[in-house]
């Protein structure tokens, strides 16, 4: 049998710039920025060892705004996080005057793992945040001058619909409500309200939009009630629509305004929020405009492509005092569309910033040359909405991995999902039976469901095969038996979810046992609850084995009591 070796994590190596172990002295604490202050710039060598001549450019850019067009693979983070070590090695900012903004947690989290590989102890408390998180520090700490509880409670997307189920008939809503189904619009509604947000549209101003427009369309539909049976049914329509958009958008304004008002009252953020109440602390203060602007000096902004228009604003009021604003972004990495983010974004970058540098990093260290040109000849598909033909530059990627033997992309065509997962498997097999190993292959699919037809395929052909994917936080064990457990609670009648929770690992009632009780409620039409109930007051009913009567008495308890908790408690109460 093979003992595994257990290896011991990789020390984290950190580059010499600071060329003293020690922080004692003049160092540190007291403000200064070097270990050895006759020698301030020793070290930096080694920091901006390894870059190429972009990236070098846009590491040691100086004062004023910059602008890096960074394509897939070109080592961008490298080039965010060695700035701002440069930085602050070079005494142009301390860590706490360093803002760097991202957009997912992970990112983040990855930024501040490199950042604090290259500065010793005592300089790693730079602000590197997302988006997000950086708001709502902004909000709980200027609480006072929005006039929000420090304390809020932020609201994902399900809990605000929840909300806005809960104060429904507090919206006057007409076309929105309708009587058969009156909730059926509440998560459109929560989506509109988060890209209100996104678009940097209050509530105020989208009232003013909608009575604009619905005083517009007013005036023809006047002018054809005077007209009288002179005006066309074309014309008739024609205002009647225009009207009705007027109204329905007026409506939605309302509703906008309203939930802004029910959220402040509950003491309630939602996601939306995070930004557009940091935003709006900035505007409406001049006080925390100073203080903000005043703290950080250098502002670095990872995927620009996906910032909208409301996290634009707010690096450009952030970066206002001092325009020591760098972004990092590539257009054609786009993924946040939905939200709201635009090439727009990158342009009136440069149309805010008309000084600004322009650094393109084209050097492609991760793929070889026929996906790299591939992947540019289907980019070019979204031309003239792309910055390479807006600004005139070239983005073209230049693949620094070289190979003699490297395949060309092929585009195969297949009628159905499962002719595809045939094929898939078919070639595998037979790159296996020339030699190769099972694990030098990859299959990438769009969403875990796409992945079904392609296991089934794998398993037919007999080729081993490990999902790397997750099903997602409703698809994971422990929820499914919380959901079971909610829905049992809320409807005893609901034998399925009865039925997962006792053969749960939390009761662990299966086997033959608990398919004859299954059995006898089938026959005799009843639900699953009723039968244990009925065996709980009766046990000779049906005969069991001792630690499966155990067990059920156990689980109708429980849920006598749960039942009776969830008429006075909340769901996350009797979690």
């Amino acid at each position: 049998m093979r003992r595994r070796i257990r290896r011991e994590p990789a020390r984290l190596e950190q580059i010499p710039v600071w060329n003293e172990p020690s922080l004692a002295g003049p160092g540190g604490p007291d403000g200064t920025l070097f270990a050895d202050e006759s020698e301030p710039g020793r070290g930096l060598a080694a920091l901006l060892r390894g870059l190429n001549p972009e990236q070098r450019r846009a590491v040691t850019h100086g004062e004023g705004p910059l602008l890096v067009v960074a394509g897939a693979g070109t080592g961008k983070t490298q080039v965010i996080t060695r700035r701002i070590a440069w930085l602050i090695a070079t005494r142009r900012a301390r860590p706490s005057e360093i803002l760097a903004l991202t957009f997912t947690d992970k990112a983040a989290a990855e930024m501040q793992v490199r950042v604090d590989q290259l500065v010793p102890y005592g300089y790693a408390d730079a602000a590197i945040s997302t988006f997000h998180a950086f708001g709502d520090r902004m909000i709980r700490e200027f609480a006072l001058e929005l006039g929000r509880a420090p304390d809020a409670r932020v609201l994902s997307r399900p809990e605000v619909v929840v909300f806005l189920r809960e104060h429904l008939f507090d919206f006057e809503l007409d076309r929105y409500r309708p009587l058969g189904d009156p909730t059926r619009f509440l998560d459109s509604l929560a989506a509109l309200f988060s890209r209100c947000k996104d678009e940097d549209v209050s509530p105020a101003r989208y009232l003013e939009y909608a009575e604009r427009l619905a005083a517009h369309a007013r005036k023809p539909a006047a002018a054809l009630a005077d007209r009288g049976d002179s005006a066309t049914d074309a014309e008739r329509d024609a205002a009647d629509a225009a009207l009705e958009d007027g109204l329905r958008q007026l409506e939605l304004a309302r509703a906008y305004g309203l939930y802004q008002d029910l959220l402040g009252r509950a003491g309630y953020l939602d996601f939306g929020d995070q930004v557009s109440l940091a935003l709006r602390a900035l505007r409406d203060s001049a006080a925390v405009r100073q203080e903000m602007q005043a703290r950080f000096r250098y502002i670095l902004v990872d995927e620009f492509q996906d910032t909208n228009r409301a996290q634009s604003e707010l690096v450009a009021l952030l970066a206002e005092r001092h325009r020591n604003v760098t972004v990092v972004g590539d257009d054609d990495q786009s993924i946040y569309r939905f939200r709201g983010a635009a090439i727009s974004n990158i342009l009136e970058f440069r149309e805010r910033y008309r000084q600004a540098s322009l650094v393109v990093l084209r050097r492609n260290y991760r793929s070889l040359a026929p996906i790299l040109d591939t992947a540019y000849r289907l980019v070019r598909h979204n031309d003239p909405d792309r910055l390479e033909v807006r600004s005139g530059i070239v983005k073209r990627l230049r693949a620094e991995r070289a190979r003699d033997d490297a395949p060309a992309v092929r585009l195969e065509a297949f009628a159905t999902g499962s002719d595809e997962a045939d094929w898939v498997a078919a070639d595998i097999a037979r790159r296996i039976a020339e030699g190769a190993r099972p694990r030098d292959h990859a299959v990438l699919v769009r969403t875990n469901a796409a992945a079904d037809s392609i296991l089934r395929s794998l398993n037919v052909a007999g080729i081993p095969w490990r999902f790397s994917g997750t099903s997602g936080l409703y698809g994971r064990p422990e929820v499914r038996i919380l959901l079971a457990f909610l829905r049992a609670v809320a409807d005893l009648s609901s034998s399925t979810d009865v039925y997962a929770l006792a053969a749960s690992e939390v009761y662990a009632l299966g086997g033959e046992d608990l398919t004859a009780v299954v059995n006898a409620a089938r026959r005799r039409n009843r639900t699953l609850w009723e039968v244990i109930e009925e065996l709980d007051r009766q046990p000779g009913l049906i005969r069991l084995a001792p630690e499966t009567r155990a067990g059920l008495i156990r689980l109708v308890a429980d849920l006598r009591r749960w039942v009776a908790l969830a008429h006075g408690r909340s769901s996350g109460e009797v979690l």
